[in-house]
């Protein structure tokens, strides 16, 4: 059989085993929610879309929050200087990993780096 002039290539059937319980990430250390993950958790968690962290740093010392409102828990300060794994930006709130800290929360998306 051929495709497009080509011969057809077969490649081997590609198999896994789900075994074990699965074991549910803690969202505050993983950075994983319901709509989406890090990519480098693809291989633990299913979720409808997954994102490559792009390292940003703060212009300006911050608070990083557990969730998207400005009241929310704190749960760290972080540093002007400091990394920021950005995995995803939505009104204005940047979610993702405050890689010093080895957590995962929200933070104003306006107090990280532009890129050059």
């Amino acid at each position: 059989m051929t495709r497009n002039g080509h011969p057809a290539e077969t490649a081997a059937p590609r198999s896994f085993a789900l075994t074990g319980r699965s074991r549910p990430l803690d969202p505050r250390t993983n950075a994983v929610r319901p709509d989406i993950a890090d990519v480098r958790l693809a291989e633990y968690v299913f979720a409808p879309h997954y994102a490559a962290a792009v390292e940003r740093r703060l212009t300006t010392a911050t608070t990083l929050r557990a969730a998207r409102p400005a009241d929310s828990e704190a749960m760290a300060t972080l540093g002007a200087g400091e990394p920021f794994e950005l995995l995803d930006v939505t009104g204005g709130d940047a979610w993702g990993i405050a890689t010093a800290h080895g957590l995962v929360g929200y933070l104003d998306a306006a107090l990280l780096e532009t890129p050059a």
